[in-house]
């Protein structure tokens, strides 16, 4: 079948009228997305924050800790209860802040 026997003719100089308008406020507003989510806030920070201090802080302090043998026992603890227990701190806090976090979130 030829190409001319189809019936439809492309003509580039004709537009439709859909696409010889110009775009409108509307058209701008629907082809952006909207900024409605949530901000980062102050608790965010807060999160971010303990973040840092649970993986930078807290190994730092694990790696010092065979220094502060004497501060350790001061507090009744071995040298094996502190590496085990100094992990757990910034676990249970960034546990609480989660869940601080998430209520917050629910109630604005």
């Amino acid at each position: 079948m030829a190409d001319d026997e189809s019936g439809y003719v492309h003509r580039p100089d004709s537009a439709t009228e859909s696409s010889s308008r110009e775009p409108s406020a509307t058209d701008s507003e629907a082809n952006t997305p909207a900024n409605d989510g949530p901000e980062f806030g102050t608790s965010g920070w807060i999160l971010v924050g303990m973040i840092g201090v649970a993986f930078l802080l807290v190994p730092g302090a694990i790696l010092l800790l065979p220094s502060a043998q004497g501060v350790i026992s001061s507090f009744g603890l071995t040298l094996r209860d502190a590496y085990l227990t100094l992990p757990l701190i910034p676990a249970f806090v960034l546990g609480v802040l989660a869940v601080w976090s998430a209520i917050r979130s629910q109630s604005e």
